[in-house]
């Protein structure tokens, strides 16, 4: 594939930026989400998303359409990729016959059926890729790594892994999503940042789901992690009617993962630990 054709440049942008991941199918987050976007006056043009629109929740098509008639950047991420090539699959390379690979086996067959062939037509003509000029700074944006859309890649990640994104993109911060979890790491003057995902809760024991906050207003990059709560009943119980994994629907209500498969081990340490903001810098 052409790089050109893959890796899409924003040019240069000014004023606040909203970054989010995962929608997943959530509509009930999704529309939230766009709430606190119009509540801030942030415009359509500096709000990232960075891929899998569609997942695990119950309204594929319909969440789909709101991105789509929001006018926002946004990347495919695997799950896209994949309903775009008729996979049967989400692409995310879990381990044969794992619990997560099981419960693929359910909701991803749902998603693909459930979007329609114009959405499938408007989802290939979506980049892989962005890159911009922010605050003086560079910045790339992935779903996992420049080189694995599927990579997870989570801040106990070993930097060399990182590094090898920051070099194919040229960039001093790289914006990733896929792994479901808000970090950010940062050394020698560069920040790897994913903003976690708006579509399932970040495994802390609480329903909240996560966005980022990019600001230039004093010269230089800063960011700040922010939260909220939704109608997560709402979006479980359309979950338990389609006959969606339930172990995932509860996890909207519980804040916590059904399991910890595709989580470091320092990771998986923190499960069901509330996270604060501070733990994010």
């Amino acid at each position: 594939m052409n790089d050109a054709v893959i890796t899409k440049s924003l040019g240069e942008l000014t004023g606040p930026i909203l970054v989010f991941g995962g929608p997943y199918s959530n509509l009930q987050a999704l529309t939230k989400l766009k709430g606190i976007a119009l509540q801030k006056g942030i415009s359509p043009t500096n709000i990232i998303c960075t891929g899998d629109i569609i997942g695990y929740c119950a309204q594929p098509e319909e969440t789909v359409r709101v991105v789509k008639e929001w006018g926002i950047h946004f990347i495919q991420g695997n799950v896209e990729e994949n309903i775009i090539a008729g996979e049967d699959d989400c692409g995310c390379n879990f381990n044969e016959r794992s619990r997560c690979d099981l419960f693929s086996q359910n909701w991803f067959p749902f998603a693909a059926r459930s979007v329609s062939d114009q959405t499938r037509q408007w989802l290939a003509t979506i980049p892989h890729r962005l890159r911009f000029r922010y605050a003086g700074k560079t910045i790339g944006v992935v779903h996992g790594s420049a080189t694995n859309i599927a990579e997870f890649v989570f801040k106990s990640t070993p930097w060399e892994v990182k590094a090898q994104t920051f070099k194919a993109m040229g960039a001093e911060v790289i914006l990733a999503g896929h792994s479901g979890l808000p970090f950010a790491d940062s050394t020698n003057g560069k920040h790897w940042i994913n903003a976690g995902v708006i579509g399932m809760p970040a495994n802390d024991g609480t329903p909240r789901v996560w966005y980022l906050l990019l600001d230039d207003s004093t010269g230089e990059l800063t960011f700040a992690f922010k939260s909220f709560n939704y109608d997560n009943r709402q979006a479980n119980q359309l979950m338990v009617e389609k006959g969606l994994p339930s172990s995932y629907a509860q996890t909207l209500l519980t804040g916590i993962w059904d399991n910890c498969e595709i989580l470091p081990e320092a990771e998986k340490q923190l499960q069901g630990i509330e996270i604060g903001n501070e733990a994010l810098s």
